[in-house]
């Protein structure tokens, strides 16, 4: 059956939610605080990229089943279903701060309570939130209203930027945190349209299906970490690690993804994420050594990769002008959070060094950063010319198949840093590119 969903936060995993939600038949409202946002999707324009999620909006609205608003007391009146996707940004001391999470588990208690709303609501945490969160959202709920009025459960999502609307669609898992049997029902038919080729509804309590999202997204920021540091070993020793990769990669124990040796991970979970299990386990004196080694590793990256940098111009980067390809912390996104390339860009600029920059989506979050700190070029090769190195930060298709003999005619040195190991080597040596990349030995021409 179809249901009346409130979705209270249209950050990336609101409106991905919400708009997939639609899709599938249900009526949705979502609700933010920013009517800026709110206008502009209204107007029919999506104020993040993300591939195939504008067309889903505009079909979803104009077909009457999604809606946006600023009122959360019209959201709470209309929908049994209410789901918070709202931010849960980091600490200084790394713990995840639920200051929003809470005043809204606040906000729609007293709603209901104003309101004389007498029929059951079910809340789930579709937010990252730390172990406990539910029983401290239905505390609150319990405090206001009748015990039990308003089923509080966990749903952790599992997006991947980029790959966000397939992964809604037709996830590899969903996991519900509730010791419910309402809330487990209601939650598997209303699901049962995204799992119809088997993947399974996992349903266990609220502390272990919070506790599964940090541990998930964790998992794979070890993987990264250890491809990462692994890669200094393999430049000591002469070593590939764009084949060590492929070699591991091929054991279906350790599979093919998430191995990619590279500048670090970004982006809005992997960082705080990682960084809020450590505070977690380390508030109960139950430490996860490997999760602050990957964390430590992560960390160490970019800093290497800028050595490099700083080593091959001997120190003495004032007056350089770099070119950066790639702002986004990973393609097919505009998410610069924890970019790599931010911070890349950051140290450059402490140098004394110029930058110019290029990214097919990103460009407007980097001027919101950056601001007349560095340039903006029009496209990947308006930057180029008398730039005293390119530098690769992000693994765009574009940026793939280069037409390298335009950019060793007009760099004023023909040099490249790879942080994403996108070229090979040979054709590096055979094209006369002086190359430096990750994990790999470095390309350095005879005449130099």
């Amino acid at each position: 059956m179809s249901y009346n969903i409130g979705i209270i936060g249209t950050g990336y995993v609101g409106l991905v939610t919400g708009t997939c939600f639609a899709e599938t038949g249900n009526t949705v409202y979502c609700c933010d605080i920013d009517e800026s946002k709110i206008s502009k999707l209204n107007n029919g324009t999506c104020p993040i990229y993300e591939p195939g999620l504008e067309h889903l909006i505009k079909q979803n609205v104009n077909d009457e089943r999604l809606y946006f608003t600023t009122d959360i007391r019209s959201t709470v009146k209309f929908a049994p279903i209410i789901f918070l996707c709202l931010p849960t940004p980091p600490n200084e001391d790394g713990s995840a701060d639920l200051q929003h999470v809470l005043h809204v588990a606040e906000q729609i208690a007293n709603i209901i309570k104003e309101e004389g709303i007498t029929d059951k609501k079910i809340v789930l945490n579709k937010s990252t939130v730390p172990v406990d969160t539910a029983v401290k959202v239905r505390n609150i709920f319990n405090s206001i209203l009748p015990v039990d009025q308003v089923e509080v459960a966990s749903n952790p999502e599992f997006l991947r930027e980029g790959f966000a609307i397939e992964d809604s669609m037709k996830p590899e898992r969903i996991v519900v945190g509730t010791r419910s049997k309402y809330v487990e029902e209601i939650m598997l038919d209303l699901y049962s349209p995204f799992v119809r080729s088997g993947n399974p509804i996992i349903i266990m309590d609220e502390r272990s299906a919070e506790i599964t999202k940090y541990a998930a997204n964790s998992f794979l920021a070890i993987k990264i970490s250890f491809m990462n540091d692994l890669s200094q070993y393999c430049e000591k020793v002469g070593a590939d690690i764009e084949k060590i990769r492929i070699g591991i990669g091929a054991d279906s124990r350790i599979g093919k993804r998430f191995l990619f040796a590279g500048l670090g991970y970004g982006g809005s979970c992997f960082p705080k994420d990682v960084r809020a299990l450590m505070y977690s386990t380390e508030l109960v004196d139950t430490p996860l050594s490997i999760v602050r080694a990957a964390y430590n590793v992560n960390h160490n990256q970019q800093e290497k990769f800028f050595q490099k940098i700083q080593n091959r111009f001997e120190g003495n980067l004032a007056g350089r002008q770099f070119v950066v390809w790639g702002l986004a912390f990973k393609p097919n996104t505009d998410d610069t959070r924890e970019a790599p390339a931010f911070a890349l860009i950051e140290k450059l600029l402490a140098a004394g060094a110029s930058v110019s920059a290029f990214d097919q989506e990103a460009m407007a979050n980097t001027r919101i950063h950056f601001g007349d700190q560095i340039k903006y070029a029009k496209n990947m090769y308006d930057c180029i010319p008398d730039a005293d190195a390119l530098i690769v930060a992000t693994e765009w298709n574009v940026f793939r198949n280069p037409d390298f003999k335009k950019l060793k005619a007009n760099m004023k040195t023909p040099i490249i840093f790879d942080g994403r190991n996108l070229y090979e080597l040979d054709e590096m040596e055979k094209l006369g590119f002086e190359y430096y990349c990750v994990g790999r030995r470095s390309v350095i021409p005879k005449s130099l």
